[in-house]
């Protein structure tokens, strides 16, 4: 079976192909003939004949008639037989929203019988009337659209709108809060980690370094640059001068001020000036000289680093302790 385009148009309504006994007969009617604008109709379209005979009822472009009259849902064929003799019954629930009388004429169906296909009309013209509503202007007063009441606002009205706030304030605060501590090297969640005495953060990273045998792969300069960096943050952490940003006269002469062991203190400047040659002069110092500074860096740290008074001495607890009573 093929599908062809189902269109009604005013030009259709001649007079319905009479009926031989051999050719199935058409019947299509509307279940009323007017309908206010919006209402829906029922077309009920019935095709008795043979069972032999094959039928196949039309399908809409863009599911309208004659362009206005939309359709909405189309059933399934039903089949009636009676012995070699069936009726197929199909309706379509339709609907309007333009005014007037819409003659659609007969209602087509397509036939195939053995070599004959052909096309089948209702014995009546279909014929709809579409209605609206009319206004009496005479007596009928118009007026103008009321502006909607002022009521008093409720609570309920914007109860949603205030918690919603709420949470978006309260994820906002989270997520500043986070970034802060983020940034500070904290951790956001829990307590954080103490942090590790200076002592301990530059001994670890000198012997990190050691273990890397930088100098051993003929890079010197960055031996050195990072044996003084481990010192430097060392004496920023235990004495708390900004060694970072200074120079090492600089920071030998910030040490002038504070009690260091005078071997510490030569070593300290000997390992300086040596790193400021490498640095600077491109030096290449020997394999002695570059052990001789690690073990200059490693045993400054160890002689200057800060012990806590219940492991000090008993001797030097009590000079310390005299001191205190001087003061």
């Amino acid at each position: 079976m093929r599908r062809f385009a189902f269109l009604f148009a005013f030009l259709l309504g001649g007079s319905s192909i009479g009926a031989q006994p051999s050719v199935p007969v058409v019947t299509a009617h509307f279940d009323r003939d007017s309908l206010l604008i919006g209402d829906q109709v029922t077309l009920d379209v019935q095709v008795a004949g043979d069972v032999m005979q094959m039928i196949d009822f039309p399908t809409f472009d863009s599911n309208r008639v004659a362009g206005l009259i939309e359709v909405l849902e189309e059933s399934p064929v039903d089949t009636l037989r009676d012995g070699r003799r069936q009726t197929l019954s199909k309706q379509y629930r339709m609907t309007v929203f333009d005014e007037g009388i819409y003659n659609l004429g007969p209602f087509p169906v397509l036939y195939i019988d053995k070599n004959i296909v052909d096309t089948l009309y209702s014995r009546d013209s279909l014929r709809l009337k579409v209605i609206t509503f009319e206004i009496d202007t005479a007596t009928q007063t118009i007026f103008d659209v009321k502006v909607p009441l002022k009521l008093p606002l409720r609570f309920g009205e914007v109860s949603g709108w205030i918690l919603l706030g709420l949470v978006v304030c309260a994820a906002l605060g989270l997520l500043i809060w986070a970034i802060v501590r983020r940034r500070k090297n904290k951790p956001i969640f829990g307590k954080p980690k103490p942090a590790l005495p200076p002592h301990v953060v530059a001994i670890r990273e000198l012997e990190n370094l050691h273990n890397q045998k930088v100098w051993q792969n003929n890079k010197h300069k960055l031996y050195y640059t990072r044996l003084t960096d481990i010192l430097r943050v060392y004496l920023c952490g235990r004495y708390g001068i900004s060694a970072m940003e200074m120079t090492s006269e600089e920071i030998l002469d910030a040490l002038r001020t504070i009690d260091l062991p005078e071997k510490s203190r030569t070593d300290l400047s000997s390992l300086l000036h040596t790193a400021d040659f490498v640095k600077f002069a491109k030096h290449i110092p020997s394999p002695e000289e570059n052990e001789q500074s690690y073990f200059r860096a490693y045993y400054f740290v160890e002689e200057t680093k800060e012990v806590p008074e219940e492991n000090m001495p008993e001797a030097e607890a009590k000079e310390a302790a005299g001191k205190e009573v001087r003061s």
